[in-house]
């Protein structure tokens, strides 16, 4: 099977499984979940890999699905990334009152206040965050897309039996 053959055949899979993990990892209160054992990437990965499996009537190999799950979790940290910044956007107002009231009650250094009431809290923690579901997602998700590859592998059919009646002498 050539490159392209294999490219085209993981991209629909991959593309689903890391939408629906970059989005859940984007929301609000959702995304908590990610904080156990990185869940919703590693579903990115599995669902990835059961998708994989049912767009084709043989069995997917364990590599087959570690690829479809690496290229999901890509996919999932530049999703994640896209809703982010406009769910940021629309937080940022309560979040900087909630912060102002820290830096009021708080005894922090004017350094850390000016960091902080600035602008530049929210885009440093936009891009670390980037950075780390991308090493988290190419991790996690390719393990999900292993342990998807191996629980919805299908079963290869089982040869037919011929009986042959026994010759008479």
């Amino acid at each position: 099977m050539d490159g392209s053959t294999t490219t085209s055949r993981l991209a629909q899979p991959a593309i689903i499984g890391g939408l629906v993990a970059g989005v859940l990892s984007a929301l609000p209160f959702i995304n908590l979940f990610n904080a156990c054992c990185c869940l919703w990437v590693v579903s990115g990965g599995v669902i990835a890999a059961y998708l994989l499996q049912e767009r084709q009537a043989n069995p997917i190999q364990v590599g087959d699905g570690a690829l479809v799950g690496l290229l999901a979790g890509a996919i999932s940290a530049f999703v994640s990334l896209v809703v982010t910044i406009p769910v940021t956007l629309l937080l940022a107002p309560m979040q900087r009152a909630m912060l102002e009231r820290f830096i009021n009650n708080g005894n922090l250094p004017p350094e850390m206040r000016e960091m902080m009431s600035s602008g530049f809290g929210t885009v440093l923690g936009i891009v670390a965050q980037f950075i780390f579901a991308l090493f988290a997602g190419l991790v996690f998700s390719t393990l999900g897309g292993i342990l998807g590859a191996v629980i919805f592998r299908k079963k290869l059919a089982a040869p037919p039996v011929i009986d042959i009646p026994p010759s008479q002498m």
